[in-house]
């Protein structure tokens, strides 16, 4: 089996996975989707509208994700782009108080493993 087929497109509600974001693209795929697989070890399956908070969050966490990487097609994120994040990630932010809001339909089902439906429903992003 493949490592780098995507599994089912589900979202946590078990209906079709809608698009995250386009501008930037996002995705473990970069497909604009959160769509996982074996090989997306770091699980990005949380669709998020990330905030200014977050970002400084995840920047003193070792990831600046308002940084560009030309190499890799990405501009940097500013807050109010939607990107799938790290469930892992996520997770801290909402432990440190700083998590943003969450596109459920947008966000994988696989996401369940680690943050459950309550958690991510106190931060419904209005679609």
């Amino acid at each position: 089996m493949s490592t780098m087929r995507a599994f089912t497109s589900v979202n946590v509600f078990g209906e079709t996975l809608k698009p995250c974001g386009v501008d930037p693209v996002t995705g473990f795929f970069r497909d604009g989707c959160c769509n996982t697989s074996h090989a997306d070890e770091g699980m990005h399956t949380v669709c998020a509208v990330v905030t200014e908070a977050f970002l400084a969050f995840s920047k003193s966490r070792g990831n600046d994700l308002t940084a560009p990487v030309p190499l890799a097609d990405f501009p940097g994120l500013s807050p109010g782009d939607r990107w799938c994040l790290c469930a892992g990630r996520w997770l801290e932010a909402y432990q440190a108080g700083v998590a943003p809001l969450v596109d459920l339909e947008a966000t994988h089902e696989e996401t369940l493993a680690v943050i459950s439906l309550d958690i991510l429903a106190e931060y419904a992003a209005p679609r």
